[in-house]
Protein backbone atom coordinates (compact mmCIF):
# COMPACT_ATOMS: atom_id res chain seq x y z
CA UNK A 1 0.00 0.00 0.00
CA UNK A 2 1.69 3.17 -1.16
CA UNK A 3 0.78 6.75 -0.28
CA UNK A 4 2.33 10.13 -1.04
CA UNK A 5 1.64 13.32 0.88
CA UNK A 6 2.67 15.43 -2.09
CA UNK A 7 -0.31 16.26 -4.31
CA UNK A 8 0.42 19.01 -6.77
CA UNK A 9 -2.25 21.59 -7.49
CA UNK A 10 -4.69 20.51 -4.75
CA UNK A 11 -5.77 22.50 -1.70
CA UNK A 12 -5.54 20.91 1.76
CA UNK A 13 -8.82 20.33 3.55
CA UNK A 14 -9.96 18.27 6.54
CA UNK A 15 -7.38 15.70 7.61
CA UNK A 16 -5.02 16.84 4.84
CA UNK A 17 -4.88 20.33 6.41
CA UNK A 18 -3.81 19.00 9.79
CA UNK A 19 -0.05 19.06 9.13
CA UNK A 20 -0.32 22.80 8.32
CA UNK A 21 -2.05 23.44 11.65
CA UNK A 22 0.57 21.41 13.49
CA UNK A 23 3.39 23.24 11.71
CA UNK A 24 2.03 26.53 13.06
CA UNK A 25 2.05 25.15 16.61
CA UNK A 26 5.64 23.93 16.66
CA UNK A 27 7.37 27.35 17.02
CA UNK A 28 4.98 28.22 19.87
CA UNK A 29 5.65 24.93 21.65
CA UNK A 30 9.41 25.34 21.19
CA UNK A 31 9.40 28.86 22.67
CA UNK A 32 7.45 27.70 25.72
CA UNK A 33 9.77 24.77 26.39
CA UNK A 34 13.05 26.55 25.57
CA UNK A 35 12.16 29.38 27.98
CA UNK A 36 12.18 26.84 30.84
CA UNK A 37 14.70 24.19 29.74
CA UNK A 38 18.37 24.77 28.95
CA UNK A 39 19.26 21.35 27.52
CA UNK A 40 18.82 21.51 23.73
CA UNK A 41 18.29 17.75 23.41
CA UNK A 42 15.68 17.78 26.17
CA UNK A 43 13.93 20.71 24.47
CA UNK A 44 13.59 18.65 21.29
CA UNK A 45 12.27 15.65 23.22
CA UNK A 46 9.65 17.72 25.04
CA UNK A 47 8.54 19.50 21.87
CA UNK A 48 8.14 16.15 20.11
CA UNK A 49 6.19 14.65 23.02
CA UNK A 50 3.94 17.72 23.23
CA UNK A 51 3.25 17.54 19.50
CA UNK A 52 2.36 13.86 19.74
CA UNK A 53 -0.07 14.46 22.61
CA UNK A 54 -1.73 17.37 20.83
CA UNK A 55 -2.22 15.25 17.71
CA UNK A 56 -3.64 12.42 19.82
CA UNK A 57 -6.25 14.80 21.26
CA UNK A 58 -7.05 16.62 18.01
CA UNK A 59 -10.47 15.01 17.57
CA UNK A 60 -11.62 16.12 21.03
CA UNK A 61 -10.48 19.76 20.78
CA UNK A 62 -11.77 22.60 18.66
CA UNK A 63 -9.15 23.90 16.26
CA UNK A 64 -9.26 27.38 17.82
CA UNK A 65 -8.15 25.98 21.18
CA UNK A 66 -5.29 23.80 19.94
CA UNK A 67 -2.64 26.45 20.66
CA UNK A 68 -3.66 27.03 24.33
CA UNK A 69 -3.96 23.28 24.80
CA UNK A 70 -0.46 22.75 23.33
CA UNK A 71 1.02 25.41 25.64
CA UNK A 72 -0.61 23.77 28.69
CA UNK A 73 0.66 20.32 27.70
CA UNK A 74 4.18 21.67 27.16
CA UNK A 75 4.24 23.39 30.56
CA UNK A 76 2.96 20.27 32.32
CA UNK A 77 5.65 18.15 30.67
CA UNK A 78 8.37 20.63 31.70
CA UNK A 79 7.10 20.55 35.30
CA UNK A 80 7.00 16.75 35.32
CA UNK A 81 10.58 16.51 34.02
CA UNK A 82 11.76 19.06 36.58
CA UNK A 83 10.15 17.14 39.42
CA UNK A 84 11.79 13.94 38.25
CA UNK A 85 15.21 15.60 38.11
CA UNK A 86 14.74 17.03 41.61
CA UNK A 87 13.91 13.58 42.99
CA UNK A 88 16.99 12.13 41.29
CA UNK A 89 19.23 14.83 42.81
CA UNK A 90 17.80 14.32 46.30
CA UNK A 91 18.32 10.56 46.06
CA UNK A 92 21.75 10.64 44.41
CA UNK A 93 23.62 10.15 47.71
CA UNK A 94 21.73 6.91 48.29
CA UNK A 95 23.33 5.39 45.20
CA UNK A 96 26.94 6.17 46.18
CA UNK A 97 28.96 3.71 48.20
CA UNK A 98 32.57 4.69 48.75
CA UNK A 99 35.03 1.99 49.69
CA UNK A 100 38.73 1.49 49.11
CA UNK A 101 38.73 -2.22 49.90
CA UNK A 102 38.06 -4.84 47.22
CA UNK A 103 34.75 -6.66 47.66
CA UNK A 104 34.90 -10.04 49.43
CA UNK A 105 34.00 -11.90 46.26
CA UNK A 106 36.75 -10.24 44.20
CA UNK A 107 39.00 -13.32 44.08
CA UNK A 108 36.15 -15.65 43.17
CA UNK A 109 35.02 -13.35 40.38
CA UNK A 110 38.58 -13.14 39.06
CA UNK A 111 38.79 -16.93 38.97
CA UNK A 112 35.49 -17.11 37.08
CA UNK A 113 36.77 -14.52 34.60
CA UNK A 114 39.94 -16.55 34.00
CA UNK A 115 37.83 -19.66 33.40
CA UNK A 116 35.66 -17.87 30.84
CA UNK A 117 38.70 -16.48 29.01
CA UNK A 118 40.29 -19.93 28.95
CA UNK A 119 37.13 -21.47 27.48
CA UNK A 120 36.98 -18.78 24.80
CA UNK A 121 40.64 -19.26 23.86
CA UNK A 122 40.10 -23.01 23.60
CA UNK A 123 37.53 -22.40 20.84
CA UNK A 124 40.19 -20.77 18.63
CA UNK A 125 42.27 -22.86 16.27
CA UNK A 126 45.86 -23.59 17.43
CA UNK A 127 47.26 -21.20 14.81
CA UNK A 128 44.85 -18.41 15.79
CA UNK A 129 45.68 -18.90 19.47
CA UNK A 130 49.46 -18.92 18.89
CA UNK A 131 49.47 -15.74 16.82
CA UNK A 132 47.14 -13.88 19.20
CA UNK A 133 49.07 -14.81 22.35
CA UNK A 134 52.41 -14.04 20.71
CA UNK A 135 51.16 -10.58 19.78
CA UNK A 136 49.12 -9.70 22.88
CA UNK A 137 51.10 -11.45 25.64
CA UNK A 138 54.67 -11.73 24.35
CA UNK A 139 54.59 -8.39 22.51
CA UNK A 140 55.63 -9.68 19.09
CA UNK A 141 54.97 -7.20 16.28
CA UNK A 142 53.19 -7.97 13.02
CA UNK A 143 56.44 -7.77 11.04
CA UNK A 144 58.14 -10.28 13.35
CA UNK A 145 55.15 -12.62 13.20
CA UNK A 146 54.98 -12.31 9.41
CA UNK A 147 58.67 -13.19 9.03
CA UNK A 148 58.35 -16.30 11.19
CA UNK A 149 55.27 -17.48 9.31
CA UNK A 150 56.27 -16.55 5.74
CA UNK A 151 53.45 -14.06 5.50
CA UNK A 152 53.09 -10.26 5.31
CA UNK A 153 52.45 -7.75 8.14
CA UNK A 154 49.15 -6.78 6.53
CA UNK A 155 47.96 -10.37 6.39
CA UNK A 156 48.94 -10.91 10.03
CA UNK A 157 47.11 -7.74 11.08
CA UNK A 158 43.98 -8.89 9.25
CA UNK A 159 44.25 -12.31 10.88
CA UNK A 160 44.56 -10.70 14.32
CA UNK A 161 41.46 -8.60 13.73
CA UNK A 162 39.46 -11.67 12.71
CA UNK A 163 40.75 -13.61 15.71
CA UNK A 164 39.86 -10.84 18.15
CA UNK A 165 36.37 -10.67 16.68
CA UNK A 166 35.98 -14.43 17.03
CA UNK A 167 37.33 -14.34 20.60
CA UNK A 168 34.78 -11.68 21.58
CA UNK A 169 31.97 -13.96 20.42
CA UNK A 170 33.36 -17.05 22.14
CA UNK A 171 33.94 -15.08 25.35
CA UNK A 172 30.30 -13.94 25.43
CA UNK A 173 29.02 -17.45 24.70
CA UNK A 174 31.13 -18.87 27.53
CA UNK A 175 30.25 -16.02 29.90
CA UNK A 176 26.50 -16.38 29.38
CA UNK A 177 26.73 -20.15 29.19
CA UNK A 178 24.69 -20.68 26.04
CA UNK A 179 25.12 -22.80 22.93
CA UNK A 180 24.09 -21.21 19.62
CA UNK A 181 20.87 -22.92 18.46
CA UNK A 182 21.81 -23.12 14.76
CA UNK A 183 24.91 -23.55 12.61
CA UNK A 184 24.22 -20.11 11.14
CA UNK A 185 24.57 -18.30 14.49
CA UNK A 186 28.35 -18.25 14.86
CA UNK A 187 29.07 -16.92 11.34
CA UNK A 188 26.48 -14.19 11.88
CA UNK A 189 27.97 -13.25 15.26
CA UNK A 190 31.52 -13.28 13.85
CA UNK A 191 30.48 -10.91 11.05
CA UNK A 192 28.83 -8.57 13.56
CA UNK A 193 31.81 -8.66 15.90
CA UNK A 194 34.25 -7.89 13.08
CA UNK A 195 32.06 -5.14 11.63
CA UNK A 196 32.25 -6.87 8.23
CA UNK A 197 29.32 -5.25 6.42
CA UNK A 198 29.74 -7.24 3.20
CA UNK A 199 29.70 -10.52 5.12
CA UNK A 200 26.69 -9.28 7.11
CA UNK A 201 24.79 -8.62 3.88
CA UNK A 202 25.72 -12.05 2.48
CA UNK A 203 24.43 -13.73 5.66
CA UNK A 204 21.35 -11.46 5.98
CA UNK A 205 22.25 -10.78 9.60
CA UNK A 206 19.32 -8.38 10.04
CA UNK A 207 16.84 -11.09 9.10
CA UNK A 208 18.58 -13.61 11.35
CA UNK A 209 18.51 -11.27 14.36
CA UNK A 210 14.78 -10.76 13.93
CA UNK A 211 14.22 -14.50 14.36
CA UNK A 212 16.96 -15.65 16.77
CA UNK A 213 16.63 -14.65 20.44
CA UNK A 214 20.12 -15.93 21.27
CA UNK A 215 21.91 -13.90 18.60
CA UNK A 216 19.85 -10.79 19.32
CA UNK A 217 20.94 -10.88 22.96
CA UNK A 218 24.58 -11.44 22.05
CA UNK A 219 24.59 -8.82 19.30
CA UNK A 220 23.74 -6.09 21.81
CA UNK A 221 26.70 -7.08 23.95
CA UNK A 222 28.96 -7.27 20.89
CA UNK A 223 28.09 -3.74 19.86
CA UNK A 224 28.81 -2.57 23.41
CA UNK A 225 32.28 -4.17 23.31
CA UNK A 226 33.24 -3.16 19.76
CA UNK A 227 33.97 0.51 18.97
CA UNK A 228 31.10 1.70 16.75
CA UNK A 229 31.80 2.39 13.10
CA UNK A 230 30.72 5.95 12.43
CA UNK A 231 28.44 6.54 9.49
CA UNK A 232 26.85 9.98 9.64
CA UNK A 233 24.44 9.18 6.80
CA UNK A 234 22.83 6.08 8.34
CA UNK A 235 21.58 4.77 11.67
CA UNK A 236 20.29 1.32 12.63
CA UNK A 237 18.33 0.75 15.82
CA UNK A 238 17.10 -2.61 17.11
CA UNK A 239 13.64 -2.18 18.63
CA UNK A 240 12.60 -4.43 21.51
CA UNK A 241 11.88 -2.08 24.46
CA UNK A 242 10.28 1.30 25.09
CA UNK A 243 13.76 2.76 25.58
CA UNK A 244 14.58 1.81 21.98
CA UNK A 245 11.74 4.06 20.80
CA UNK A 246 13.54 7.06 22.31
CA UNK A 247 16.83 5.96 20.74
CA UNK A 248 15.24 5.60 17.29
CA UNK A 249 13.60 9.01 17.60
CA UNK A 250 16.88 10.68 18.55
CA UNK A 251 18.85 8.90 15.84
CA UNK A 252 16.26 9.90 13.25
CA UNK A 253 16.38 13.51 14.33
CA UNK A 254 20.19 13.54 14.19
CA UNK A 255 20.28 12.02 10.70
CA UNK A 256 17.59 14.41 9.45
CA UNK A 257 19.48 17.39 10.88
CA UNK A 258 22.58 16.35 8.94
CA UNK A 259 20.43 16.15 5.81
CA UNK A 260 19.53 19.83 6.29
CA UNK A 261 15.91 19.63 7.47
CA UNK A 262 14.41 22.51 9.44
CA UNK A 263 13.63 22.25 13.15
CA UNK A 264 9.93 21.88 12.30
CA UNK A 265 10.58 18.97 9.95
CA UNK A 266 12.87 17.35 12.52
CA UNK A 267 9.99 17.24 14.96
CA UNK A 268 7.60 15.76 12.40
CA UNK A 269 10.13 13.11 11.37
CA UNK A 270 10.88 12.20 14.99
CA UNK A 271 7.16 11.86 15.71
CA UNK A 272 6.61 9.54 12.73
CA UNK A 273 9.55 7.36 13.77
CA UNK A 274 8.25 7.23 17.35
CA UNK A 275 4.86 5.95 16.27
CA UNK A 276 6.28 3.25 14.00
CA UNK A 277 8.72 2.16 16.72
CA UNK A 278 5.91 2.04 19.31
CA UNK A 279 3.95 -0.25 16.99
CA UNK A 280 6.92 -2.63 16.88
CA UNK A 281 7.24 -2.70 20.69
CA UNK A 282 3.51 -3.27 21.18
CA UNK A 283 2.73 -5.78 18.47
CA UNK A 284 5.97 -7.53 17.39
CA UNK A 285 8.57 -9.61 19.15
CA UNK A 286 11.31 -7.35 17.84
CA UNK A 287 12.21 -5.18 14.90
CA UNK A 288 14.75 -2.89 13.35
CA UNK A 289 14.56 0.69 12.10
CA UNK A 290 17.04 1.95 9.50
CA UNK A 291 17.29 5.69 8.82
CA UNK A 292 19.50 6.98 6.04
CA UNK A 293 20.14 10.10 3.99
CA UNK A 294 19.28 9.75 0.29
CA UNK A 295 19.90 11.90 -2.79
CA UNK A 296 17.50 11.24 -5.64
CA UNK A 297 16.70 13.18 -8.82
CA UNK A 298 18.34 16.34 -7.55
CA UNK A 299 16.63 16.36 -4.18
CA UNK A 300 17.82 15.35 -0.71
CA UNK A 301 15.86 13.61 2.00
CA UNK A 302 15.79 10.67 4.36
CA UNK A 303 14.21 7.24 4.21
CA UNK A 304 13.01 5.27 7.21
CA UNK A 305 12.58 1.51 6.91
CA UNK A 306 10.97 -0.30 9.84
CA UNK A 307 10.99 -4.08 9.71
CA UNK A 308 9.59 -6.45 12.33
CA UNK A 309 9.01 -10.16 12.84
CA UNK A 310 5.58 -9.75 14.43
CA UNK A 311 2.20 -11.32 13.67
CA UNK A 312 1.64 -9.18 10.58
CA UNK A 313 -1.43 -7.15 9.63
CA UNK A 314 -4.39 -8.95 8.10
CA UNK A 315 -6.34 -5.82 7.17
CA UNK A 316 -3.92 -3.08 6.09
CA UNK A 317 -6.71 -0.83 4.81
CA UNK A 318 -8.47 -0.97 8.15
CA UNK A 319 -5.23 -0.40 10.07
CA UNK A 320 -4.61 2.77 8.06
CA UNK A 321 -7.91 4.36 9.13
CA UNK A 322 -7.75 7.04 11.82
CA UNK A 323 -8.84 5.95 15.26
CA UNK A 324 -8.03 2.28 14.73
CA UNK A 325 -5.87 1.18 17.65
CA UNK A 326 -5.70 -1.86 19.87
CA UNK A 327 -3.59 -0.24 22.59
CA UNK A 328 -3.65 2.98 24.56
CA UNK A 329 -0.78 4.76 22.87
CA UNK A 330 -0.67 8.27 21.50
CA UNK A 331 -3.34 7.41 18.97
CA UNK A 332 -1.31 8.35 15.89
CA UNK A 333 -0.01 4.99 14.76
CA UNK A 334 0.29 4.22 11.07
CA UNK A 335 -2.20 6.88 9.85
CA UNK A 336 -0.41 9.63 11.79
CA UNK A 337 2.99 8.57 10.51
CA UNK A 338 1.67 8.56 6.94
CA UNK A 339 0.37 12.14 7.27
CA UNK A 340 3.65 13.41 8.67
CA UNK A 341 5.86 11.97 5.91
CA UNK A 342 5.92 12.66 2.17
CA UNK A 343 5.92 9.02 1.08
CA UNK A 344 4.61 5.96 2.88
CA UNK A 345 4.53 2.28 1.95
CA UNK A 346 3.54 -0.76 4.00
CA UNK A 347 3.91 -4.45 3.22
CA UNK A 348 2.75 -7.11 5.67
CA UNK A 349 2.35 -10.86 5.72
CA UNK A 350 0.36 -12.55 8.46
CA UNK A 351 2.60 -14.70 10.62
CA UNK A 352 5.83 -13.27 9.24
CA UNK A 353 5.94 -9.54 9.92
CA UNK A 354 5.56 -6.05 8.56
CA UNK A 355 7.81 -3.62 6.71
CA UNK A 356 7.05 0.10 6.66
CA UNK A 357 8.99 2.41 4.34
CA UNK A 358 8.71 6.19 4.71
CA UNK A 359 10.46 9.15 3.08
CA UNK A 360 10.67 12.86 3.78
CA UNK A 361 12.10 15.33 1.25
CA UNK A 362 13.59 18.74 1.89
Amino acid sequence: MRDSAVAGGSSATGADAEPDVILELIPVIRRVVAARVGDFQLVDDLVQETLARVMAARDRIEQGTLAPYAVTVARNLVVAVGQGQDRARRSAHLLVEETADPPPDHQMLQQEENTVVGSALARLSPQERQVLLAHEVEGAGTAELAASRRSTPGAIAAQLNRTRAKLRVEYLLADIGVTPPTDRCRPVLFALSAGDRRRQRDLDTAGHLLQCDCCLQLSTALFDRRPPQRNDDEARVLITLDADVVTARQQGRDIAARAGFTATDLTLIATAISEIARNIVKFARRGEIVIRIVDEAGRRGITVVARDAGPGIGDITGAMRDGVSTYRGLGLGLPGARRLMDEFDIVSEVGKGTTVTMAKWR
